[in-house]
């Protein structure tokens, strides 16, 4: 049975979750409460396996109760915000900085069409995240900054049948927000190529991630609009509700195609035209994620002769869309996200090497190259 703890401080939204969440046989809510005070006291007391958390509430908001919660009594949270305004959105993404595995929009009422779709999806999240293992968040906690003008960048290297790929796709599902802000913090403002991004998120908050990714990059992060060019050392972020594609012409192409993978946008769909339009001049980055949104779509970008990166499981928060990509076939590199961001900075420093493709005179036990380990070491990944 898994025991959750619900944050919440209006009394309507709080007995919907709580209805919503008791429909599932496996789950028990355990206690509720409503304002950051509350929670910090039902955590100590009664110790859920799983919190889902408002952001906007007196006194102690949600990124404040997330912050103590993770540095005294480490707990899987679940943001669950209506992101009404700017600034609730940003403390979505502050609680998500200090610890807060995923964001949702607060599920639709009965008889709105969204209804099932959201209810659902909660209640899948808070399952799937109840597993996952958390650590002690320590007061005043700062990332370490990567400096990418540093001699480590050069030890990881990228082989590539091309001498400088052109583009740069990542896709990212949950756990995603955090690992992108570190490679993008990694990236040096002349970073060669543009950089394209797929983030799956509760629709309202695309704008606001982009705005805190900004915020440790010294690149440039758009939502784009149709037509737009890609220009090099700029990052581009899939907006809510429509597919991004980039076509030949190097433009960026937005699109109200059917959901694939029961997603819009998708990562498949970016993937797909990235390999049809930047063939092996291209980098594909599969993050942590559930699902298997654009695993087959990274092997057909390795196909194509592009770079393919997964991260590895160990750093995962879900490992299911790097991880079904690496069943498939579909990685050149298996890479926690420190060795990712520092190979894609190594881009900039004009150190990316040539050679032939790895399937070409590789011996199976060949498995590290520079530091970087091959799709051939994958035992237990």
């Amino acid at each position: 049975m898994i025991r959750v703890l619900v944050v919440e401080d209006s009394p309507t939204v709080r007995e919907f979750l709580l209805q919503t969440l008791c429909s599932d046989p496996a789950i028990e809510v355990v206690a509720t409460a409503k304002t950051g005070e509350e929670a910090l006291e039902a955590v100590e007391r009664f110790r859920p396996d799983i919190i889902t958390m408002d952001i906007h509430m007196p006194r102690m908001n949600g990124f404040d109760a997330t912050r103590r919660i993770m540095e005294t009594h480490p707990t899987p949270i679940v943001i669950v915000s209506g992101a009404a305004d700017a600034t609730d959105t940003a403390k979505a993404f502050r609680a998500i900085e200090s610890g807060a595995l995923a964001v949702l929009s607060k599920p639709a009422g009965v008889g709105h069409p969204a209804h099932r779709q959201s209810t659902a999806e909660l209640v899948r999240t808070v399952k799937l995240m109840s597993e996952v293992k958390v650590v002690r968040r320590w007061p005043r906690y700062r990332a370490a900054a990567i400096d990418p003008e540093t001699s480590l960048c050069k030890e990881i290297r990228l082989q590539t049948t091309q001498s400088q790929p052109r583009i740069v796709a990542i896709g990212a599902s949950t756990g995603g927000p955090p690992v992108l802000r570190a490679i993008l913090a990694a990236l040096p403002k002349n970073f060669p190529v543009p950089v394209l991004i797929v983030q799956h998120i509760a629709a309202g908050f695309t704008q606001g991630l982009v705005e805190w990714l900004a915020q440790s990059s010294s690149l440039p992060v758009h939502i784009p609009t149709h037509g737009q060019s890609v220009l090099p050392g700029n990052v581009y972020v899939a907006p809510d509700r429509l597919h991004m594609a980039v076509g030949a012409d190097g433009r960026i192409q937005l699109r109200s195609d059917e959901h694939e993978n029961g997603l819009r946008p998708s990562v498949a769909c970016l993937f797909r035209s990235v390999a049809k339009a930047y063939g092996p001049s291209a980098v594909g980055v599969l993050l942590t994620g559930m699902g298997k949104d654009g695993a087959w779509e990274l092997k057909l970008m390795k196909e194509q002769g592009a770079v393919t990166i997964a991260q590895d499981r160990e750093t995962s928060v879900v490992h299911g869309m790097p991880g079904e990509a690496i069943r498939l076939g579909g990685v050149t590199y298996v890479l926690p996200p420190e060795k990712i961001r520092l190979a894609l900075a190594n881009l900039a420093t004009k150190t990316v090497e040539t050679n032939e493709p790895a399937t070409t005179n590789r011996q199976e036990g060949d498995l590290e190259i520079n530091g970087v380990f091959s799709e051939h070491d994958l035992s237990g990944s």
